[in-house]
Order: C-alpha cells, then structure tokens, then sequence
C-alpha cells in the first residue's frame, strides 16, 4: 500500500516553539559527573570542568534549554550546599539514585556556566518535597538578584557581580511520588504558595512550571487548572505558575521487567512501538483538560521527561540506569516529535531524560576519558534542529498499519514546518521488515530544489559504541523523484529522513 503524505503550504498554523528540543540533566549516575563534568584538573579537555566535547556536540543541536539538578534529586537538593568555594561545600549521600557519595562540585555557578557556554537557557527544578518557600524565593534571589540584597550581596562575594538569567523555574517534580507523595489537592496548595514567592529580580519574568501528572491522571491537571479562574476572581491575586507539565516514558515491557536496549525480538520491538504512540493520546487528555479553563492558551503544557527506559547495561550499577540506545530508540523520538509539533499550540517545552549517559541519552562518554559516542536518538535531534521556532505546517498521513499488542498501529508518521523560505519535512518508517513507498504531496503552492538526509541501519538493534561510533549515523539521502506536486521515494525499514525544500512565492 502506498503511503499518501499531504502538507498543506498555504495553511500555516501554530510557532514549533524551540523548546520541544530541550533536555534534562540529573544528579543521577554518570550524566553530571563524568558526563558534562570532569573537574579543572582532568585530562580530558574542560573548560572551567566542563567537558569541551559534550559542550560542542550539544550546541550542534541548536540545544534550547536544559533542565537541572532534577528529576527526584531535585525535591532533596538544598542549593546552598552548592555554592561558594568547592573545597567548603558540604557533600552528601545521594539517597535516590545509588547511594553514592556527592561531594557538590558541581552546583549553581557551575550548572550556569555550563548553560553560557551550551547557548542554552536554564531551567531550574525547586525543591518543594524537603524544602521551603524562604529556600526557593532566596535561590531565586541569589541567581536574578540585581539590587542590594542578602542573597545578591551573597553571590557577588561569590565572585559573580552581574546575575543570570533563569528563563524556566520549575515548582517541584513529580511530587505525587519521589517529591513528596502528595495528593493534587495539597500539592496545588503548596505551588500556589511557592510560585507567589518565586519572583524574577530582574527585568526577565520566570516562566515557572507546576509539576503535573504521573502519566494519563488527567485529575491532577484538573485540580491545578482550577486554579487559574479561582485566583484570577481576586483582584490582588496573581497565577503562581505559566505551565503545567506531565510526565510519559516510552518501556517496551513492565515498569518491574523493561527489557533490554540492544538485546529484543520482534514483539519487543513492535510492543515499544505501541508505547511511543500512547504519547499522543496521552497529550490530547491533558490538552483537553486544559482547554476546559484555558480555551485561549494562555498556559503551555511541559513534557519534561520522556524517553525510552530499559534495563540497565550488564555490568553497570543499577542506580545509575544507563542503557545502550538503539535505532529502535531513534525511532521513538522520531515518532515523538511528529506528535510534539502537531500539538505545538498547546505544547509549549519537552525535555528528553536525560541528555548525558542515563536513559535515552544524546551522549555516552568513557570515565576514563575515552571516544565520546553520538547515539541513534541524538541524530534525529540533530536532524530535526530545523523545525526549532518554525510555523508548522499542516500534514496528514495515510498509509498502512501493522497489528500489535492486539491493535491496529500505523507504521508511517510525518511532520513538517516552514521558515527562512524552506520547507522541512520529517518522515519516519517504523515498520520492522517493509520499505514504504511514500508520495509527498504539497497542496496550496510549490517547494523545489529538494535535499534529503536519511537515518537508517540494516537491523533494529544496531547501536554506536566506542570503536564503532558511526555504526548509525545519517547520510545523504537522494533515492526520490521530484512530481509536479511533491515527491516520490522509498523509505526503508525502521528509518527516518528529513527532507529540505525551497518554498516558491506563491
């Protein structure tokens, strides 16, 4: 069956914000320490401690925004232990994630001048689950603070005279769990309270997220969206919060028995697929919900962990959950950011989990200072960077299905957007064994001069791994015929490809 790709040119709709591209970075195994960081005195090239070829693959990403120091580490994490001279700062047991020492030399400054040199904007994870409203209000302070203040006075005696800019401030992180077990209703009571205090001290406002929904509870984003026209009924009343956000991985098994990342059949295989498009019904529920109180689209909502989660690697420390990362991998993101720009009115941030060797990573380093490796799932971001901030473009597809897990499943996805004059399209093959023959066809006006990419591997498990780090990489992809309405090509068997167009005036 031939698959029908139809992109509407002259109905332009909603801005494909940036930060759907963003990521995430944990006090969690080797994605700190090892990971973006090595210290002054490492080997490995740094600067100021951080790793030079972390920081030059991700800025090759256009990366947006990253967000820190958690994740459930964040909800015991106490920002003061983080500061001033790293030979004072107190260290501590890293209770949530392998029990492991953290000595704390990786903290505020550092996580700031890591985000200088990625080009990206911080987003800040609080501490609601251990820590108080003075806590939060006074980090705040001491990061945006530019007047004569305790915390500003505090970090210019730090050496940092002139303050940061903190785009993104997050109000807790899944706090009907590792953040406190709360119900919605106390939590909502709680980010009312945090939020009012956490305001900007300088001229740039805080876009501050309210941790939302374990997965499909669309009753938690009720409660937090209630809010908006309780408060908005006081006239000295303010919205403590911009965005609501939800959380949703993508396991091919059971949260007790996720399988392996390089080691699965053709069930696992197709059983992850049906879990990465369970991200779109997922998004439609909370966006539902939302427009309930909200039909204006005032408030985004933040995907701000999704991935892949597998077992962790033989040999590895189970707390520190680093997993291979597979074309299959590749394929989930691919999926997912089609869905992603379909819903880019609503859906305002995402961020992967995590970006350095935890879960689906972008980047997987050597500790002892070794080959660097790009994953599969780090080239579809790379790919897709030009879809960041551009006009999305309506896309329909029809195409053939595949039966899975007892249900009908498509196997072709496709988004795509316009900027700068170009036209990019994304297409993506899930289908395990079959090429697809895909036309492509432009409605409303015309894009020539096309140029094509393509993501592909021979078998569904082929990874990157030091000494074979371009096993999975993209090439040029030229194997299509240019219509007078669009395209023609074939797509081969769990692949991606992008595709770059000139759009002619009409």
């Amino acid at each position: 069956m031939n698959t029908i790709v139809t992109v509407d040119l002259d109905r332009p709709g909603a801005t494909i914000s940036k930060h759907l591209y963003g990521h995430f970075a944990e006090h969690l195994g080797r994605c700190i320490y090892d990971g973006f960081w090595v210290g002054e005195d490492s080997p490995v090239p740094n600067i100021g401690g951080i790793r030079l070829d972390v920081v030059e693959a991700l800025r090759a990403l256009n990366i947006p925004n990253l967000r820190w120091p958690g994740g459930c580490f964040a909800d015991r994490y106490h920002w003061t232990n983080g500061i001033g001279p790293r030979a004072e700062r107190p260290g501590l047991i890293n209770t949530q994630w392998g029990g492991v020492a953290e000595d704390n030399s990786f903290g505020t400054p550092e996580f700031m001048a890591l985000c200088e040199l990625l080009g990206a904007d911080a987003y800040i994870s609080g501490n609601i689950g251990s820590g108080t409203v003075q806590e939060m209000a006074d980090w705040v302070e001491y990061l945006t603070g530019t007047g004569k203040s305790p915390m500003a006075d505090l970090r210019r005696s730090h050496g940092r005279e002139q303050p940061w800019t903190v785009a993104f401030w997050g109000l807790g992180n899944e706090t009907w769990g590792c953040g406190g077990n709360m119900r919605a209703g106390a939590y909502a009571d709680l980010a009312r309270q945090f939020g009012t205090f956490c305001q900007s001290g300088n001229d740039t406002p805080l876009h501050r997220v309210a941790a939302g929904a374990d997965g499909a509870d669309t009753a938690w984003t009720k409660t937090l969206m209630e809010v908006i026209p309780e408060i908005g009924a006081h006239p000295f009343s303010t919205v403590p919060w911009e965005s609501v956000s939800v959380h949703y991985y993508t396991i091919g098994g059971s949260w007790h028995a996720k399988g392996s990342a390089t080691e699965f059949d053709d069930a696992s295989y197709w059983s992850t697929i049906v879990a990465a498009q369970g991200i779109e019904g997922l998004l439609r529920s909370h966006a539902d919900v939302m427009d309930v109180y909200d039909p204006e689209k005032k408030y985004g909502m933040v995907l701000d962990e999704w991935g892949t989660w597998w077992e962790v690697e033989p040999g590895t420390h189970p707390g520190f959950l680093f997993q291979q990362n597979t074309i299959r991998d590749a394929m989930v993101a691919a999926w997912h950011f089609d869905v992603f720009h379909g819903f880019a009115d609503r859906l305002t941030m995402a961020n992967i989990a995590q970006t350095v060797n935890v879960l689906q990573a972008m980047l997987l380093t050597d500790p002892d200072g070794g080959e660097m490796v790009r994953t599969p799932t780090y080239h579809v971001f790379e790919m897709n960077k030009g879809h960041q901030d551009a006009t999305v473009l309506p896309t329909t597809v029809v195409g053939p299905a595949h039966t899975a897990d007892g249900r009908e499943i498509p196997v072709a996805s496709a988004s795509a957007s316009t900027k700068d004059g170009q036209v990019l399209v994304s297409l993506t093959n899930v289908d395990l064994d079959t090429p697809l023959e895909i036309t492509v066809e432009f409605r409303g006006g015309t894009a020539t001069d096309a140029t094509g990419r393509l993501l592909s591997a021979d078998r569904p498990d082929a990874h990157n791994r030091p000494g074979a780090a371009d096993v999975v990489s993209p090439i040029t992809f030229d194997d299509f015929e240019v219509t007078p309405t669009g395209l023609r090509l074939t797509l081969p068997p769990h692949s991606f490809a992008t595709l770059t167009l000139r759009l002619d005036a009409a």
